[in-house]
């Protein structure tokens, strides 16, 4: 397939294509439809995927550094991909799958998470403000200096997360399972904790 052609915007519908490993690195994606695509490995680090169509894609391991990702992923796989700094605000990731993904510092304010599946993923100092988080697997999760103020924590999964320094205020973690977590000197204030499961939580130092 010609990946000149897809940069240049040439081709624009590429549902279930095959581009395992393909370089995008900058390229101008937007609209792009993407929708079941294999994209294991690619490498699309700064590039623009703005309303791309990724809903079911394979982005195993591929490569998103400082990409605009306010796109449909919908169902995705993202496990093992690294998303430092991207841009994900208002992106749908209702179910995807994003276990030990690089997360660093990358923006998900507003975004839709629900059933998707974080586990042992490295959120430090992501921003989640906002964020649709019902349901989500956060289990071993490092999410320390993260922001996640006011977002919906409904019945996550956070047994032996890391909340250091982590903002909650206004969250709603509403039966949440914090079994383990640390939130040391977190910021919980105005927070929902309501049934939520504690059991061995630190919470030194947190502001309640």
């Amino acid at each position: 397939m010609e990946l000149n052609a897809i940069r240049d915007g040439k081709i624009k519908c590429l549902p279930g294509a095959d581009l395992e490993d393909a370089d995008f690195v900058g390229a101008d994606l937007r609209g792009i439809n993407l929708a079941g695509a294999n994209l294991t490995g690619a490498n699309f680090s700064r590039a623009n995927l703005e309303r791309a169509h990724l809903e079911g894609a394979n982005l195993m391991a591929a490569q998103l550094i400082g990409t605009d990702l306010r796109a449909h992923l919908l169902g995705a796989n993202l496990m093992q991909a690294d998303l430092t700094g991207a841009d994900l605000r208002g992106s749908n990731l209702r179910g995807a799958n994003l276990m030990t993904a690089k997360l660093i510092q990358a923006s998900f304010a507003g975004a839709f998470l629900s059933g998707a599946n974080l586990t042992n993923g490295n959120l430090q100092g992501a921003d989640l403000r906002g964020a649709d988080l019902r349901g989500v697997n956060l289990t071993g999760a490092n999410l320390l200096g993260a922001d996640l103020s006011y977002a919906d924590l409904t019945g996550v999964l956070l047994n032996q997360a890391n909340l250091e320094e982590a903002d909650l205020q206004g969250a709603n973690l509403a039966g949440a399972n914090l079994t383990g977590a640390n939130l040391l000197c977190a910021e919980l204030a105005g927070a929902n904790l309501t049934g939520a499961n504690l059991t061995g939580t630190c919470l030194l130092g947190a502001a309640v």
